[in-house]
């Protein structure tokens, strides 16, 4: 029965095969990826980028605005952690959203998912563009925790729609543009925070309250674009619908390939049960996706990224690098994680996905070693501030080339559409919890450990670069069934889908 069964998949994907046609780039594509990335991937990037610069300014009219209503100067040590919570509470809100974007995605629509998600950015922007005229921390807070729910959501329906609405040899790279919202956000958002634009006393909350903008964008633009013709045929088993979303996004009349190829995965879906976020983590079959997933995002949050995206700017000070000009300096990171981002739009589906993520890891490893040597040199070496600010930038570029981006593309591609959605909450909400893990205690390791914060890192870094080598397939010019079968074999079961198994029970159920 196992081999029969098999020789039916690979007779199936022979047919399909022969109906396949290469990706091509199309205006609605383009249009729909665009309003997705400026709208959501922008959104997520801006408001991970805009805290840092206005840093000083914000702590001081912390301690200040709890002077007025008090009459009491807060200690140092409770603005740090006032500060920290600012930064962190983002992420705390981004673990939530991140949790439910799979269940919001499945049940609304990719689409529809995206566009209701904006009323908490609306929200968001309120409660942080008022809270200086409120003299009100907490709305400060409440209002990065409302935008970290928001984004949250966003980076969980975002890869999953840029990767449905994608041909398949076209995957990788569509996928990056979500990567490339979130950098170019980040980018804008320094550029917005300098002390001679809005990174002032006066005009820092409306630095903060300019999340508002994108949000409208897509309020305005995503309803003109089509819905994921994945979810309409497999979640909503509308197949005329999905067919005419599928003509829209490749601009022909014969999309017969694609459709056969989503068949193929309806009709398997329908022998087996739903694939819950409980079951997910209790199917033998779902391990190894599940488990490379999360160590994908672990190698991206943990590889001391955010360090550098959120104390960049006292990183450099901390070199000797004038105050004044530090922010400068955090601009050119942004700027150069937007070039490189582009630069490997077209490598992620001919170089692949594993070998850059590879690169990646392992550049970011030296360079994190290059920049501890010139932190621990500072007193002793003049030329150790210039220094810190080229590992700085290596360490972006490094990160740019693969963990940037590979890590929310890599999830959509490692499932099939059943256990799609959990995986996908599963998965973000772990790199939410790294990100609020780092950026909660990056100050006090930065504290105690000085120059040699980023030892820490490097160390995960080589770690991850181990285990990338060792488990991580490619899957660039892959079809998700293909994807699927690089796992059935691995797993030796010749008889399953290891993305959706047909006759598997979680364990410990009858």
């Amino acid at each position: 029965m196992a081999l029969n069964e098999e020789t039916k998949h690979s007779q199936e994907m022979s047919n399909f095969d022969e109906g396949k046609h290469e990706g091509k780039v199309t205006k609605v594509l383009t249009f729909t990826v665009a309003s997705a990335v400026i709208g959501s991937s922008l959104q997520f990037g801006y408001n991970t980028g805009v805290i840092n610069a206005p840093q000083q300014v914000i702590t001081d009219w912390i301690n200040e605005s709890y002077y007025d209503r008090t009459d009491k100067l807060l200690s140092e040590d409770t603005v740090d952690f006032l500060w920290s919570t600012t930064v962190a509470i983002f992420a705390i809100g981004g673990m939530i959203g991140s949790f439910t974007a799979g269940p919001m995605a499945n049940r609304l629509g990719r689409k529809r998912g995206l566009l209701l998600n904006n009323v908490l950015a609306l929200i968001g922007a309120l409660f942080m563009g008022f809270s200086k005229q409120a003299n009100s921390c907490e709305m400060l807070i409440i209002g990065r925790f409302v935008i970290g729910i928001n984004c949250g959501i966003n980076t969980g329906i975002v890869p999953m729609f840029l990767s449905e609405i994608s041909p398949f040899d076209l995957r990788g790279g569509v996928g990056v543009f979500n990567q490339l919202g979130v950098t170019f956000g980040i980018l804008i958002s320094q550029i917005f925070g300098l002390k001679d634009l809005l990174g002032t006393e006066d005009l820092w909350a409306l630095l903060l309250g300019l999340t508002a903008v994108p949000a409208i964008f897509q309020i305005l633009v995503l309803p003109f674009c089509p819905e994921s013709p994945r979810y309409l045929l497999i979640n909503k088993d509308q197949p005329k619908e999905a067919e005419k979303a599928l003509k829209r996004l490749r601009n022909l009349d014969d999309v017969s390939y694609d459709i056969n190829e989503m068949q193929a995965e309806y009709d398997n879906e329908q022998k087996e049960d739903k694939v819950s976020v409980k079951q997910l983590f209790q199917m033998k079959s779902l391990r190894l996706p599940l488990i490379i997933s999360i160590v994908m995002q672990l190698s991206q949050q943990l590889s001391g990224i955010n360090g550098v995206l959120y104390y960049s700017t006292s990183i450099f000070e901390d070199a000797g690098i004038d105050p004044d000009k530090s922010a400068y300096a955090t601009l050119s990171t942004g700027a150069v994680m937007v070039i490189m981002t582009i630069v490997t739009i077209p490598l992620m589906d001919k170089t692949g996905r594993r070998t850059l993520h590879l690169w990646g890891l392992g550049l970011m490893a030296l360079w994190a070693s290059i920049l501890t040597v010139s932190l621990a040199t500072k007193d002793s070496w003049g030329s150790s501030s210039y220094l810190s600010i080229v590992a700085v930038i290596a360490f972006v570029v490094a990160f740019a080339l693969g963990p940037g981006s590979i890590p929310w593309l890599i999830v959509a591609e490692l499932f099939s559409q059943g256990p799609r959605g959990a995986a996908v909450s599963v998965a973000f909400f772990i790199n939410w919890s790294a990100n609020f893990l780092v950026g909660l205690t990056f100050p006090f390791l930065q504290k105690s450990l000085d120059a040699y914060v980023f030892v820490i890192f490097i160390i995960l870094l080589v770690i991850f670069w181990l285990f990338t080598y060792k488990f991580l397939p490619e899957t660039k010019n892959k079809s998700f069934e293909e994807i699927s079968a690089i796992f059935r074999k691995e797993a030796g079961k010749k008889d399953e889908y290891v993305s959706m198994a047909p006759n598997e029970k979680p364990e410990n159920q009858i």
